[in-house]
């Protein structure tokens, strides 16, 4: 690890990739610092619903989104196993945000132009620094277009789905793998149609299907990508 020199890691892929996972044990690896630009999106679709922002259809209210986004203030505080909980206006929201309630909305919301520009903002701050590790929709392509090392993660939609359902039952959650299924082709479409900065690979970004990979085998691979990059810097 070269820490007089850090970098810019950006992961970016579909829902359920397991991308988080891939950048938080990365980070962990070699002491950086990793934010979860979904969990922010999250933390504002749950504050939105908890204020009843959507019509009857599920659809938000973009404008009154809006009006609330000086109102929210995400964070992340580190826990003592070495994962980070989101924190909203102050509250410990790490449990609620990953329910399919906050699955279903969160992809309409993050699709909110306005919503983008002001959690891109908060997220380039964090990033000014160096030594992080992000991941997310659009962190290679709009939030920091010149990191040094861009990963872009995919999985069959199936794949993905029993992954985040199989989460979602350990956690306790009522759920059919069914509705998980609908959930992620659901997003899949509206992440890689919406008009603001949607789901794309950036041209200079590192492919990987992680389909038929153990959680060793992507850390070695990722940890290899890692080092390649800080060597050519």
């Amino acid at each position: 690890m070269n820490n007089t020199n850090p970098i810019i890691v950006a992961i970016d892929g579909f829902s359920s990739s397991g991308k988080s996972t891939m950048a938080r044990r990365l980070a962990s690896a070699v002491g950086y610092r990793y934010i979860d630009s979904g969990a922010m999106y999250r933390a504002v679709t749950l504050y939105a619903l908890d204020k009843g922002l959507f019509d009857a259809q599920g659809n938000p209210d973009v404008e009154a989104v809006v009006a609330v986004l000086p109102d929210i203030h995400v964070d992340f505080t580190p826990q003592p196993d070495g994962t980070q909980h989101t924190i909203l206006n102050g509250n410990d929201v790490e449990g609620e945000i990953r329910r399919l309630r906050v699955s279903n909305a969160v992809s309409s919301v993050a699709a909110i132009g306005a919503v983008r520009k002001a959690l891109v903002a908060m997220q380039k701050a964090m990033g000014a620094e160096r030594g992080i590790v992000m991941d997310g929709r659009d962190i290679g392509t709009v939030v920091f277009p010149d990191a040094e090392l861009k990963i872009f993660v995919d999985a069959s939609a199936e794949t993905r789905a029993m992954r985040r359902f199989k989460e979602l039952v350990d956690k306790g959650s009522q759920v059919s793998y069914e509705d998980v299924l609908a959930n992620v082709v659901h997003r899949d479409h509206i992440d890689t149609t919406r008009e603001e900065s949607p789901l794309r690979r950036a041209a200079d970004a590192v492919s990987l299907d992680n389909s038929g990979m153990s959680l060793e085998e992507q850390d070695a691979w990722l940890l290899n990508e890692f080092h390649k990059a800080l060597n050519r810097g």
